[in-house]
């Protein structure tokens, strides 16, 4: 896949309580030399996939920041097809690993996996608590004005939870003013009767209300989407968007599965629906709305096309 510019990314960088991946736009230098002179200071450790920065200086434009939580069972090394787009467009990418994470091996018997979804979205608000350690360990500028957070799956509700959605039952408000916007991809509908008893015993949690998310978001769902959890059809995962106030966008994709095409990565046992041209229209359409959204200037990010189609409110 083509990148318009070299994408650097670090990981593991340990923050105080969640290790995550950053990924971002090489400087010149990061892209041909490997030494990390910075890495013990930041305890980062450069992934397989780019090269350590030894320029870490913090020089340049400050970028936008995403902050992209991943769907069940998944990790911060999974849907590179996103990050590495994004960061090569112009972004700082910070992926954590949730706990739920099968590379963490916690299961129903630990004492935290009750309150895991309330731990996911405490995961998000420690990574923005944790700008400067990230900044240090990726040698880049984040601009603090110019947040958004993207999740698929269980990860968009996570997501959604910073834009002002909340678990019907629970008090809890986790709407975050530093976040400016949200891609929420395949992200689970209204719980009740619209859970299969299954989902109802073991997610609980997985019952949100969206009428008090006002932050802008785009959200992408699939039209052959058909979750075992849910007793409702693909419609379940747009009702972010029609139960939610404006402004919002919908990108329904035509003939889409849960995993959109292969967002996840390549290869992925998960992806059902294995499509390059898929993931690539949500690359794009992702890209221009998140720089359209937090600027500096509007742009026109819509675009026809036979894969789907865009509507908005």
């Amino acid at each position: 896949m083509h990148h318009p510019t070299p994408v650097l990314s670090i990981a593991p960088i340990d923050l105080p309580a969640v290790q995550v991946r950053a990924s971002a736009p090489a400087a010149p230098a990061a892209a041909t030399n490997a030494a990390a002179t910075n890495a013990a200071a930041t305890n980062a450790a450069a992934t397989n996939d780019g090269a350590t920065n030894d320029a870490a200086t913090k020089t340049g434009a400050a970028l936008p920041l995403i902050v992209f939580s991943h769907g069940f069972g998944q990790s911060m090394r999974a849907y590179q097809p996103l990050a590495d787009h994004w960061a090569a467009n112009g972004f700082v990418v910070v992926q954590p690993t949730h706990l739920d994470s099968r590379t963490l091996g916690v299961g129903p018997d630990d004492p935290r996996y009750p309150d895991i979804w309330r731990i996911r979205v405490q995961d998000l608000r420690h990574v923005l608590d944790e700008l400067d350690r990230i900044e240090a360990a990726a040698g880049v500028r984040i601009d603090r004005n110019r947040i958004a957070v993207a999740g698929h799956s269980w990860g968009g509700q996570t997501a959604s939870m910073l834009l002002g959605a909340r678990v019907a039952g629970d008090d809890a408000d986790f709407t975050d003013p530093r976040v400016k916007a949200g891609v929420l991809l395949a992200t689970t509908g209204t719980g009740g009767p619209d859970l299969t008893p299954f989902a109802a015993e073991h997610f609980p949690f997985m019952s949100p209300e969206f009428g008090g998310m006002t932050t802008p978001a785009l959200v992408v769902a699939g039209d052959k989407d058909q979750s075992a959890l849910s007793t409702r059809g693909p419609d379940w995962f747009t009702d972010v968007y029609h139960l939610s106030p404006g402004p919002k966008a919908l990108l329904t994709l035509f003939g889409a599965e849960h995993s959109l095409g292969g967002i996840v990565g390549e290869s992925v046992t998960e992806t059902t629906d294995e499509s390059p041209s898929r993931v690539a229209l949500i690359q794009r359409i992702t890209t221009g709305y998140l720089h359209s959204v937090l600027g500096p200037a509007p742009a026109d990010w819509t675009e026809q096309s036979e894969l789907g189609v865009i509507e908005s409110k």
